[in-house]
């Protein structure tokens, strides 16, 4: 079966022997059935049955195949080449299926598909085939070029439709073992010698004398890697003038000697094809059977990979010299609103997960006095009281208490200003009733924030009093509490609003700072433009470091908490869930981890939109679960920072990679500040996918078990999973239970041989999360 047009031929052959040629073009090999052997310049390659291999331009190469063997075989002119791709003379692709990267396996299972349905296509012939034909083609090309392209050697910018050129080249490799000269090269091409040297250079970019040399070591190479022959032996074969000289210019190109090279390098002998006749032998086939065996094929190969629009990216890492940086871990608050809530057995549940699988330190609640935590006053005759008003608190606190967390309490200016006598006498009671429980060590570690938003119209003496007057009665009871304040903050005019200024005066009596910090706030979500959205990218880092400087410029340098904050997430609920944003929450958490005692999350959407009593739901605070304990996104980007372990030991915008006494760990993230809106549109998100090229030299050498943890969009976005199973009659426990143990990174395992550099490719999609547990195996 062998079909061709002016831009490409592709045949189905079995191939006995095909005799030695130069390259002309790309010619892909992708073996159907049984097993072929191709030597390429210095060496042999062995493929078997879905092994794919590409040889580039004005490669010298030869075949011989096992009997009964299938070939696909495409080879893609130099001059369609040339009209597509401008930078194709400077190219070559380094592109085998033995020796693909990690990262690299549904890339090439994508030119293997795309391959056999070029072959399908050409060969049905129906009415569209000429346009699938050029999509298959292209796709393939955009493949290889994004994934497999190298920088190109003097080899392949040589011009091969200088027939004169070509003739030269061929006539070297063909004769490299006998004596070759200037001289006689002129004569035989009847060109003057000093004429003969400008134009070889002006071509090749090389002397002729160094391009031979070349040729002569690249066949060296393959017989100190597949022969028994001694190195005066395999200097003579190929040409050099004696053992001294083929040493001298084997070291200056490779770096070492001939004989340390093989040493290092040594190959399974393999048998020389020189005892083969030169001329072809092949036949195309013919038979229907093979339709089959490419259909079994397709079914096979992973079809779901479409990386054509992606960024590429190359990330080069050197752990030889490693800058040994602490890992910080701010300690986390998760609010429930309520002390009642902890009644919840599915909240109790929820608690305990985070606290398990991401950390938790304090329970940040508000309307401590309020509400139905604490019950009324009862009047009754008895001496002693048989109710007590603290019976659904204690229940919430002993919780807490028994799972060494903390409260974390907010306590806002208008709920003391309704009663404000009543308020704070309420609030000694409280706090005595604690004390004589759990003791004053216990709250020692609990946190109290005085709260009133940036608008407001109390006066600022006003507010300062009545925190004063806070601060001292929560002081008294317990000396070791912290007392707190809220510092409403502009970014934009990188100051307080006037009613806030007394806190600047008041350092001595606060504690630590609160504060809020939402992407959300400063975009507008009706604007498509993507400049406003760019402008948030950092906007977490650079708030928290501006607020770091104002305070300091007052003389004030206190704890840091952020009590609320957000990701871009868009102003609807639908948005919210629809935007897939792991890799912003983990990276703000890893920017600021160092500049804050705290960070806060809310703890479910259930509590989040009760909270707002049916008013529109303000995107203010990152929810850890959705309904029915399903968990968010944040959660599990919490999750990942809570397993780095060791030091850092080289940290960028979008990876961390850390040191630890087994090994190392790598994460790679794709953070897309873009509008939410955006999310609805698929094709939008797939030109903000991006793959990565990870370079890490300074390895130890030796075996490992590489652990790779997927987390985007299709795999544990709980979001996905809701669209995907929708139903206009709505669904059951077994429907949700389902979509929440589905719902999680995926785990991929590797075994891996490494030395002292070690690279791989990554393809993350939006806002994808890539965490590499890299650990050295104990043999």
């Amino acid at each position: 079966m062998n079909q061709s047009s002016r831009d490409f031929q592709i045949s189905l052959k079995e191939i006995e022997f095909l005799s030695p040629r130069v390259n002309q073009g790309l010619e892909f090999v992708f073996v159907i059935d049984g097993e072929i052997t191709i030597e390429i310049d210095s060496r042999f390659y062995v493929l078997k049955e879905q092994d794919l291999l590409l040889i580039n331009r004005n490669q010298l190469y030869q075949v011989k195949g096992n009997p009964g063997n299938c070939v696909l075989m495409l080879n893609i002119c130099d001059a369609f080449m040339e009209q597509y791709y401008d930078e194709y003379r400077n190219s070559r692709f380094e592109c085998f299926s033995q020796e693909i990267d990690i990262g690299r396996e549904k890339l090439l299972n994508h030119i293997r598909t795309l391959l056999v349905r070029l072959m399908i296509s050409y060969y049905r012939k129906d009415e569209s085939y000429k346009i699938e034909v050029q999509s298959h083609l292209s796709k393939i090309l955009l493949n290889l070029i994004r994934g497999f392209k190298k920088k190109g050697s003097a080899l392949e910018k040589v011009d091969n439709n200088d027939f004169r050129l070509t003739q030269i080249i061929e006539y070297m490799e063909r004769n490299y073992h006998q004596p070759i000269t200037l001289e006689g090269m002129a004569k035989k091409s009847y060109l003057s010698t000093g004429y003969l040297s400008r134009y070889f250079k002006k071509k090749t970019g090389m002397g002729f004398s160094r391009f031979l040399m070349n040729i002569r070591l690249r066949h060296s190479v393959k017989d100190l890697l597949y022969t028994n022959d001694t190195i005066s032996q395999i200097a003579m074969k190929n040409g050099f003038a004696n053992t001294k000289s083929f040493t001298t210019v084997f070291k200056e190109s490779y770096g070492v000697t001939p004989h340390v090279y093989r040493e290092s390098h040594e190959k399974e002998k393999i048998d020389s094809f020189e005892n083969y006749p030169i001329e072809d032998a092949e036949q195309f086939v013919h038979s229907p059977n093979i339709l089959g065996k490419l259909g079994l094929i397709l079914n096979n190969l992973d079809r779901s990979y479409r990386n054509t629009e992606s960024r590429f990216e190359e990330l080069s890492l050197d752990v030889t010299e490693p800058n040994h940086k602490e890992i910080c871990r701010p300690k986390h608050t998760v609010i429930i609103r309520e002390l009642k809530e902890l009644l919840k057995e599915d909240v109790r549940s929820q608690i305990l997960m985070v606290k398990e699988e991401m950390r938790l330190d304090y329970i940040g609640i508000s309307n401590l006095l309020r509400g139905e935590t604490i019950t009324a006053d009862v009047e009754t005759d008895e001496a002693i009281a048989t109710s007590s008003p603290y019976f659904r608190s204690d229940s919430a606190l002993d919780f807490i208490w028994k799972n060494n967390l903390s409260l974390f309490v907010r306590i806002d200016y208008q709920e003391i200003s309704a009663n404000e006598e009543n308020y704070f006498k309420k609030l000694q009671g409280f706090l005595k009733h604690c004390v004589q429980l759990y003791g004053s060590s216990y709250l020692s570690t609990w946190h109290f924030l005085f709260y009133e938003p940036y608008y407001t119209a109390v006066d600022a003496r006003e507010l300062e009093r009545v925190y004063s007057r806070m601060h001292d009665v929560l002081k008294t009871i317990v000396p070791g509490i912290k007392v707190g304040v809220f510092l409403p903050f502009s970014f934009k005019d990188e100051g307080t609003s006037k009613p806030h200024t007394w806190i600047l005066s008041v350092g001595d009596a606060v504690d630590f700072i609160g504060y809020q910090s939402n992407q959300n706030d400063i975009v507008d979500f009706q604007e498509l433009n993507d400049q406003t959205f760019y402008m948030a990218k950092d906007y977490l880092r650079e708030k928290t470091a501006k607020i770091r400087a104002y305070l300091k410029k007052h003389g004030i340098e206190k704890p840091l908490h952020l009590i609320s904050w957000n990701t871009l997430s868009g102003n609807t609920r639908f948005t919210n869930g629809l935007f897939f944003r792991a890799a912003l929450v983990l990276k703000s958490v890893l920017d600021v981890a160092d500049e804050v005692e705290s960070i806060g999350f809310w703890i479910n959407t259930a509590l989040h939109e009760n909270d707002a009593k049916g008013q529109r739901i303000r995107m203010e605070g990152l929810e850890l679960f959705h309904y029915f304990s399903g968990k968010r996104p944040a959660f599990f980007a919490m999750m990942f920072a809570k397993k780095l372990t060791g030091s850092i030991i080289s940290q960028g915008t979008d990876y961390v990679l850390t040191q630890n006494e087994r090994g190392y760990q790598l994460v790679l993230m794709n953070c897309n500040t873009v509008n939410p809106y955006y999310s609805m549109e698929e094709s939008f998100l797939k030109t903000l996918n991006k793959e990565i090229l990870v370079k890490i030299k300074g390895l130890e050498a030796g075996d490992y078990q590489i652990r790779k943890y997927i987390f985007d969009r299709e795999h544990g976005a709980l979001y996905t999973k809701w669209l995907s199973l929708n139903s206009k009659h709505g669904l059951d426990m077994e429907i949700i239970d389902y979509i929440n143990r589905s719902s999680h990174p995926e785990l991929e395992l590797f075994d891996e041989t490494l030395t002292d550099e070690w690279s791989f490719h990554s393809y993350l999609t939006v806002n994808a999360i890539h965490f590499f547990e890299i650990r050295k195996a104990i043999i």
